[in-house]
């Protein structure tokens, strides 16, 4: 992929090449030629887009900029996170997230060293300058870069003497165990390779004050700042370093930086040609409502976003954004309705469910919780959508489907449990998991918001075909029965409810700058509620 000429709605030039380790994991939900936007750093949405962000919404950063000061600046790790809690830049909730991740963090970091010790290893101290691999050259190449960057985001460390290196890997929650191994051979690569730089936006990686020795041994370890546990996923010398990048990054990198496929989905929030692109499709004003009274950055947002919003915008804001999540059990319905999910996902993945035998039990589910749930997919089985289905029809398992509001600059985000066609249209099924019947005195689309979103965007085009053979499907499943509503995407009545719906809900969140706490009864059962005073509070004066 050259980029020549750049994407309609660009600017910019591809002299600059620059490489980040997520553009190594080949997501399928990801677009091919998103990533390799991403990775020319000097392509830019022409006019320049808004990124203002009311509050931060990068669940780490907090985190990183707290323990900036505690390892680099020397400031005393309570004083640092006083200042944390300080800031107005952070939700309250957020910073008391972030609190708790800090002190996993360094918890975390002195076990490592404790076990380094152990070994016979030399201490570690904490690196500022970042470390990039770079490539220059004096003439641009067939990609038209004249130089590559490759970048580790992490927290470096170093022995006093620079023999070795460490790069720590942080998630939100717990250690990622699906990294591929391109991705843990590119950190360790860099590791290895990168020289002492500091970047600034829209420049370069310049040079900075640093070791700049070539280490023996470099060491890539993953920490999860929700429960504090590490792993040490790479511990090789620089020559194995060398023969793990060759074999699984390096291959990964050309493919990426060269990919121009186009697969809209939740990539296009952050892509920098969305203006212009001819996917995904465009749905200006399907949500009802007028944009916030001041330019925000890119935002997407689907159903389940809304019905989150809808009964608290602090949790909105912690779970559906920041993406944090409890270490207190989930559910029995929500372990349920999951692995319910999952055996059909994978049982439809293979075709249709005739002639299916059913599992003795289902991962993830006690004993006591294996007869409902199987019970569940037995009334599946009686009546699948699958079976019968004439040859040459589309079968789409969970699939992720996109449309832009230009008006709003908001991604509107859907991911149908099956799609499938039927005679030149598009059926839409959702299946739910239900002790009992759920709409009981209450409309079937304010229940289930799903459905509303769903009809917006199939009388939007969303995913095409006929739209008057077009349908969507709600299946129910209980323990001891089912059942399966339809609804019509094209009846003008329906389209007028849906609209109600969606623009009752998005309405709110469109313009919410804050996501205050709402509290309720439902803070009960809140996963987030070791981190909301609010809810606390509530539940306290009740």
């Amino acid at each position: 992929m050259t980029l020549h000429p750049l994407p309609p709605g660009t600017d910019g030039n591809t002299r600059l090449i620059r490489t980040s380790l997520p553009l190594l994991r080949e997501d399928p939900q990801d677009c091919p030629r998103g990533n390799a936007l991403r990775a020319r750093p000097f392509v830019r949405q022409v006019p320049e887009r808004p990124r203002r962000k009311p509050v931060e919404d990068f669940a780490l950063g907090p985190v990183m900029r707290t323990l900036d000061l505690i390892e680099y600046d020397g400031v005393d790790p309570e004083t640092a996170l006083r200042r944390l809690h300080s800031s107005t830049k952070w939700h309250t909730s957020h910073a008391s997230w972030a609190e708790m991740a800090v002190r996993n963090y360094l918890t975390a970091r002195e076990l490592s060293e404790t076990g380094r010790r152990a070994l016979g290893r030399p201490a570690t101290i904490a690196v500022r300058a970042q470390w990039t691999a770079i490539t220059q050259t004096d003439t641009p190449d067939d990609r038209g870069a004249t130089r590559y960057e490759r970048t580790a985001w992490g927290r470096r460390y170093a022995s006093a003497d620079g023999s070795e290196r460490e790069l720590w890997l942080l998630s939100v929650n717990s250690v990622k165990e699906d990294r591929p191994a391109a991705e843990i051979a590119e950190a360790a690569a860099v590791t290895a390779d990168g020289v002492p730089s500091r970047a600034a936006f829209g420049d370069i990686h310049r040079p900075a004050a640093g070791v700049t020795a070539r280490p023996r041994q470099v060491r890539v370890i993953g920490v999860g700042c929700g429960d504090g546990e590490h792993k040490v996923l790479a511990d090789w010398d620089t020559d194995r370093t060398a023969r793990e990048f060759a074999r699984h990054a390096k291959p990964v990198l050309a493919r990426v930086v060269a990919d121009d496929r186009l697969n809209p989905g939740s990539g296009c929030e952050r892509c920098q040609a969305l203006s212009g692109c001819s996917l995904p499709p465009r749905a200006a004003g399907l949500l009802g409502v007028p944009g916030p009274p001041r330019p925000r950055k890119r935002r997407s947002v689907s159903a389940t976003d809304l019905r989150v919003h809808a009964r608290c915008p602090a949790l909105f804001h912690l779970t559906r954004v920041l993406h944090l999540r409890s270490d207190e059990p989930e559910s029995e319905p929500v372990r349920r309705g999951r692995a319910v999910d999952d055996w059909l996902n994978e049982r439809h993945r293979q075709g249709s469910c005739r002639g299916a035998t059913l599992p003795e039990a289902l991962a993830g589910l006690s004993e006591a919780e294996q007869p409902t749930a199987l019970a569940m997919l037995a009334q599946h089985l009686l009546d699948c959508p699958l079976d019968g289905l004439a040859p040459g029809e589309a079968v789409r398992v969970q699939p992720r489907l996109t449309a832009y509001d230009p008006e709003l600059d908001v991604l509107l985000i859907a991911d149908p449990d099956l799609l499938y066609t039927r005679s030149g249209g598009w059926i839409w099924r959702e299946t739910k998991t239900a002790a009992r019947r759920p709409w009981e005195g209450r409309e079937l689309m304010e229940t289930y918001p799903q459905l509303p979103f769903a009809v917006l965007l199939m009388a939007a085009g969303v995913p095409g075909g006929d739209p008057r053979r077009s349908l969507i499907e709600l299946e129910l499943l209980y323990g001891d029965g089912s059942g399966c509503e339809e609804i019509d995407p094209g009846d003008p009545d329906t389209q007028a409810e849906a609209r109600r719906i969606i623009a009752g809900l998005a309405g709110p969140w469109a313009v919410d700058e804050t996501y205050a706490p709402t509290t309720g009864d439902h803070c009960a059962g809140c996963e987030m509620l070791l981190h909301c005073a609010a809810g606390r509070a509530h539940l306290k004066a009740r």
